[in-house]
């Protein structure tokens, strides 16, 4: 679908060439094939396989509320007491991570209150730790193994 810079991994392809569709192991089902799609398989096995990030504390598409709004998270890492630690947002490829992006994270962050945030359109990868006292955000260079998290 489109190169990108994340490791490969065994792609589970499905649905028809009118209406491709991966295999999502969060969802354990098989979801259309977007690229932005592309973009959160690809990330999400990256976390899982060389990062060390258990695939039992990593969840997809997960519903925010604030009043009658409603919003979803691309992916959220939660920790062994189920409490979210990480927001992902994914962009397709061809979606510069822009100020936009970042501020669509922030506000699920708002409701959240995570210890890190991630952006991806696959080309580009932006990881931030939350620093409340404060009140800022410290970028990293990369992104960190899952024992490396505070």
């Amino acid at each position: 679908m489109y190169h990108i810079n994340l490791p490969q991994y065994a792609i589970r392809l499905g649905g028809t060439k009118e209406k491709p569709t991966v295999f999502d192991v969060l969802r354990r089902k098989h979801v259309a094939l977007t690229p932005e799609e592309w973009v959160r398989q690809h990330f999400i096995h990256y976390l899982i396989e060389h990062k060390g990030y258990p695939q039992g504390l990593l969840a997809n598409e997960i519903e925010l509320r604030i009043g009658d709004k409603k919003m979803r998270c691309d992916s959220i890492l939660y920790n062994k007491v189920l409490q979210p630690r990480m927001i992902i947002e994914y962009k397709a490829p061809t979606v510069p991570l822009q100020q936009k992006v970042f501020d669509q994270i922030a506000t699920y962050n708002l409701l959240l209150h995570v210890d890190y945030l991630i952006m991806s359109n696959g080309l580009q990868h932006i990881c931030c730790r939350m620093d409340y006292e404060n009140r800022r955000y410290i970028f990293l260079e990369n992104i960190p193994c899952y024992s490396d998290l505070i």
